[in-house]
């Protein structure tokens, strides 16, 4: 079966040495349609990106499904919503990768993986809560001064 989507919303934007234009399509799920039984809408959001230096155009495309009504969200407000996903990427999951380098972690076998996360986690969200906009710089600082671990803690 294949879906029909209605004209899309579109957005372009110019940065990182790229053109990329997005769109975004909606359609209202049907009762019974998909196994999903919250289900509201089907998605679609197709990326064109163009290099500034020439490149070869790229083309990407997602689906989605959604249970936000259309009267919920409407397409602008699902890219928007959609696109949100990468700021969650970039300031949380970039700063345990990189600045905490939890990919190179050698803690593996029962709890400890996922204990030792949630630490990370728990750090990166106190400093966040503290004002800290540069976590690497706050966890620095931090390890020269205990007393402000302990007044970070509530300790």
């Amino acid at each position: 079966m294949k879906i029909l989507f209605p004209p899309p919303y579109q957005t372009k934007e110019r940065g990182h040495g790229r053109i990329e234009t997005r769109s975004i399509r909606t359609i209202a799920v049907e009762e019974g349609q998909t196994g999903f039984p919250h289900a509201s809408q089907f998605i679609k959001v197709e990326r064109r990106f163009t290099d500034l230096k020439g490149g070869k155009p790229r083309e990407e495309s997602q689906l989605y499904i959604t249970s936000l009504s259309a009267e919920k969200a409407d397409g602008p407000r699902l890219l928007g919503i959609i696109r949100g996903q990468w700021s969650i990427e970039n300031s949380l999951h970039w700063i345990r990768d990189v600045v905490l380098d939890e990919d190179r972690s050698q803690i593996r076998t029962g709890a400890a993986p996922r204990l030792f996360a949630t630490l990370r986690s728990l750090a990166i969200s106190l400093l966040r809560l503290a004002g800290c906009k540069n976590i690497a710089a706050g966890l620095r600082e931090l390890s020269w001064n205990q007393e402000k671990v302990l007044l970070l803690l509530g300790i």
